[in-house]
């Protein structure tokens, strides 16, 4: 970097912010990383982003796994040429399939990959009561990927493995009901699989009510307004200060109250939530519950749980409104496998979707029998869950939808290797961002109370709480007489080098701000914390000098 770059730079003025914040926080985003990394450049500082939720760990046992069964598939190949000077071999084949696989996983008995793949196959023939060379035979071909995912909504025992864990991390306990999964590119596509199924079967139209409950992740909000769905958003608020003039980030009575309406068609909800990071606290859950026995029995719930395993006893809406309910989980976040774009929809077999499918007017069912005629000569018996993995690929090209296979072997064992030492791995990485936390909030003199259903994946610091209790409310006042909301993050980006996003752009209260704890080093929030305080301080030196005049 030139020192005449340095020289000529420019702090970003109050137009530029009020454009900039017309955007969504993760487009934002960008502009402030060129911010920190020019500051990082030009001073002693650190560039530090917080603004991803991408995590900085990994859990590479199952990936090992993954990979000595990849060697092991490529040796069932080699089996049999046609043409071996250029590697053109046969699929393999399953008979046998099992039996050379113990004795492939015997021969690597000392590597911890074999350990695992021995440990998984064990599981899922004897506890999950597996065949042997049909398991393996999916395991093989699925990992190779020769052929066209089938069934295209999830392998066969994808899905079993799948289920079992998904019970465990979202709080099924004894729950032995057999949900149907769909494995899907991320929950990012499974949120437009869900949004596009929903309008094209008439269960949401243009001008119907959908509740959000936030703040939430930003395309909850934004995609509801596209013009192709055009829904009337009712904003389910946990914005409201506590008594004490801290949040807590739960909802009070009177906004989940909003869901007793029944032209309430649905609502999206993230739990635990992006970025207050707390999961529903019992008392809304049995709200909530209250609200759909007795006032809206058909509303349909689409709950978002990628963050659900940084809690312990987390307990999802799909089994305690299992009916209503329709789940979304992502790999992404506890195995660090946001590349590999692994998620999971899960629902009950008997459900309010199947429901409200059979209700629509003859005419609308009609028309939906057109729709999805080539799949099947009963349309109308076509499941809400096998409609999504038909929209997902304009139903005519049905038969080559669903996950790829290998990404779908990672899958299952990425389900498998956590269910089988849940016991130890949850607790390790519940520990490893609560200390990151405590790290964060340390430097900032802020007050973090305890709270039992505190994720701490992120941290959303509403810098106006702090504002009034460290300098009052003639401060707080000229804070939001004097800067936009969006400066606080400008400003921590252009003169520390650090970057977090607005929390307002997240539905937020205005003067918030999101930290990651999950992909920076330890050390790192020590510093953040201190920037974060630094920048408020500021602020303040500045109101003592409009005070002066």
């Amino acid at each position: 970097m030139s020192d005449k770059t340095c020289e000529n730079r420019k702090a970003p003025t109050r137009e530029f912010e009020q454009k900039l914040s017309k955007m969504s926080p993760f487009e934002i985003k960008g502009t402030l990383i060129s911010l920190a990394e020019l500051d990082a450049r030009c001073s002693t500082s650190t560039f530090l982003n917080a603004g991803r939720g991408n995590p900085n760990w990994i859990l590479s046992y199952p990936r090992k796994a993954f990979f000595l069964l990849g060697q092991f598939a490529m040796q069932e190949a080699d089996r049999k040429a046609y043409d071996a000077d250029w590697g053109i071999v046969a699929s393999p084949s399953q008979s046998g399939v099992a039996e050379r696989f113990r004795a492939f996983i015997a021969e690597h008995k000392d590597d911890v990959a074999a350990k695992v793949l021995n440990h998984f196959y064990t599981h899922v023939t004897t506890d999950l009561k597996a065949d042997p060379d049909e398991f393996v035979f999916e395991l093989v071909d699925g990992i190779i990927g020769d052929h066209y995912p089938t069934p295209p909504r999830i392998l066969k025992y994808t899905e079993i493995i799948t289920r079992e864990y998904l019970r465990w991390a979202m709080g099924g306990g004894d729950d032995t009901t057999d949900y149907d999964i769909f494995a899907t590119e991320g929950s990012t596509a499974g949120m437009c699989y869900m949004f596009n199924t929903l309008k094209a079967n008439h269960l949401i139209k243009p001008g119907d009510k959908m509740a959000l409950l936030t703040p939430c992740f930003t395309p909850y909000l934004e995609i509801p307004e596209l013009s192709e769905f055009g829904l009337d958003i009712v904003t389910v608020s946990a914005n409201a200060v506590e008594k004490d003039g801290y949040h807590d980030w739960q909802f009070p009575d009177e906004e989940i109250d909003k869901l007793r309406d029944r032209s309430v068609k649905a609502v999206c909800i993230t739990n635990p939530s992006n970025p207050p990071s707390v999961c529903l606290a019992p008392d809304v859950l049995d709200r909530i519950v209250d609200v759909v026995k007795k006032d809206n029995p058909d509303l349909m719930i689409i709950t978002d749980d990628v963050y659900g395993t940084f809690v312990e006893n987390f307990k999802s809406l799909m089994y305690v409104l299992p009916y209503n309910t329709i789940c979304l989980y992502s790999y992404s976040k506890y195995f660090g496998a946001t590349g590999w774009r692994v998620a999971a929809m899960a629902l009950r077999p008997d459900n309010v979707f199947d429901k409200l499918l059979s209700e629509l007017p003859e005419e609308e069912k009609v028309e939906l029998d057109k729709r999805y005629s080539s799949l099947t000569l009963t349309p109308r018996t076509l499941k809400f869950i096998d409609r999504l993995v038909a929209d997902s690929r304009l139903v005519a090209l049905n038969h080559t939808a669903g996950l790829s296979t290998p990404q779908q072997i990672q899958m299952a064992l990425f389900s498998a290797f956590a269910y089988l030492h849940r016991s130890d791995i949850q607790p390790r990485l519940i520990k490893m961002i609560r200390h990151r936390l405590d790290n964060l909030w340390s430097t900032t003199g802020f007050t973090l109370l305890p709270d039992p259903n505190r994720a701490g994946y992120y941290s959303e610091i509403d810098m106006m709480v702090w504002a009034k209790k460290f300098y009052g409310e003639d401060f707080a006042k000229y804070l939001k007489d004097n800067y936009l909301p969006l400066d606080f993050v400008i400003r921590l980006a252009d003169e520390t080098a650090i970057v977090l996003l607005n929390g307002d752009g997240f539905d937020g209260p205005e003067w918030s701000v999101r930290a990651s704890l999950a992909n920076l080093d330890d050390d790192a929030y020590l510093k953040i914390g201190k920037a974060i305080r630094k920048i408020l301080d500021e602020y303040h030196e500045r109101y003592l000098e409009s005070q002066k005049g």
